[in-house]
């Protein structure tokens, strides 16, 4: 216990891929080349969130629930992208093309997106890099889903951002949605010895 277990996530980095790309093996080795970083994001806008849901049985004879079992459980992690780029569009409008288009009648090319129609939204993988003096961490989460709608304030005063927020997607029965992995920095998080 201790000052030395308290966390800042001074650098934060997020990765995407496609779903069933290869996870890292550890919270510093490199990544493979199929995980795209979505680059600059706002310094306030990076959370995570779990939102439980419980079903519970009740007595007579007690004020409290004699049985509370967990039915469903949702995780969001959010953040406001600040690069416009072809995939951060596609990420935060969970798909769609991106195309070149050359004038018919001449005239300069120009970039043409389309949002996905509906049924075709895309799945994702997701790392987010997390690092506090020699302390990193990854939390790896093998599929989910841009499922919020997209507001884009775009006033004069301030930059303009995407906001990507991603739920996460279950998998094989028995199989996390997410995990964490930490280095060897965060001795806090070393299994207890068995005597």
């Amino acid at each position: 216990m201790g000052a030395e277990n308290i966390f800042t996530a001074q650098i934060a980095a997020l990765y995407l891929g496609p779903v069933g790309t290869t996870a890292p093996d550890g919270p510093t080795v490199a990544l493979a080349p199929a995980w795209k970083n979505v680059g600059l994001f706002t310094p306030d806008s990076l959370a995570w969130s779990g939102d439980p849901e419980f079903s519970e049985t009740e007595a007579h004879q007690s004020p409290n629930p004699v049985k509370v079992w967990q039915t469903k459980d949702a995780n969001n992690l959010e953040v406001e992208l600040l690069e416009w780029s072809a995939a951060n569009f596609m990420a935060v409008y969970g798909g769609g093309t991106i195309t070149s288009v050359t004038p018919s009648g001449g005239g300069a090319a120009y970039y043409k997106f389309t949002p996905p129609s509906i049924g075709t939204r895309t799945e994702v993988a997701a790392v987010l890099e997390l690092g506090d003096g020699t302390r990193r961490m990854r939390r790896i989460i093998p599929r989910c889903m841009q499922r919020e709608g997209v507001a884009h304030e775009l006033g004069r005063d301030a930059s303009a951002t995407l906001p990507l927020n991603l739920s996460l997607l279950g998998n094989d029965l028995g199989t996390a949605p997410f995990y964490d992995v930490f280095n060897a920095a965060f001795s806090s998080f070393a299994p207890p010895e068995e005597d």
